[in-house]
């Protein structure tokens, strides 16, 4: 004899299954949300990859400005040469002369013994230096000193620039013993002394 379940054992079984929660279907995944985070996801490590090796740049190096020197033109005048400015005279300034220590002394050197009232030649070797050639009017004349009876002394020949002469003056030793200087200077033809003087010096004995 079979058994019967009961009708009410039956109908619960079946109230219970179809109560029971179906399985759970998965939401589908929305498929443009994950596209922008991967794009997201890639460019987020492109800048990180290109921050890592991208040097920073240096500074710019200032390139100084040249700065021209301003041209200073020097005017010399010849008025501002001592020398020059013994002639006195603007209108005289091209006459000039100098002479060699060692050679200037051609006669009778500086310290030469003389008796009292002996007569002598003295010479000495000049040159002209000056940008005016000497001529007419030129010659040696006394400065200052004992004058020892000396005389100006005309040049007689044109010295050419540059040209070296010799000129002579006759001298008489004083009387008197003692050491003696006399000094003399060129003049040019409006009576105009320059350059440096020459010396005579002796002593009489």
């Amino acid at each position: 004899m079979k058994t019967k379940l009961p009708i009410i054992v039956i109908t619960g079984m079946i109230i219970l299954a179809a109560c029971a929660p179906a399985t759970p279907i998965e939401p589908t995944p929305d498929i443009l949300v994950i596209r922008t985070s991967a794009a997201k996801t890639v460019v987020a490590e492109f800048t990180l990859t290109a921050a890592a090796f991208t040097a920073t740049p240096l500074p710019p190096t200032e390139t100084p400005i040249p700065v021209e020197s301003p041209t200073i033109t020097a005017t010399v005048s010849l008025a501002t040469d001592p020398t020059q400015i013994a002639l006195g005279t603007p209108g005289e300034l091209c006459d000039n002369l100098s002479f060699d220590p060692v050679t200037v002394d051609v006669t009778i050197l500086d310290g030469t013994a003389m008796t009292p009232g002996q007569e002598f030649v003295k010479t000495w070797k000049i040159k002209n230096t000056g940008i005016c050639a000497w001529g007419d009017g030129y010659g040696l004349v006394f400065s200052y000193g004992e004058k020892m009876n000396g005389q100006p002394v005309p040049l007689g020949t044109l010295v050419q620039v540059g040209q070296e002469i010799e000129i002579s003056v006759n001298f008489k030793a004083p009387t008197k013993l003692g050491e003696y200087t006399s000094a003399w200077q060129m003049v040019n033809a409006k009576g105009v002394t320059f350059g440096k003087a020459v010396f005579v010096k002796i002593i009489v004995k």
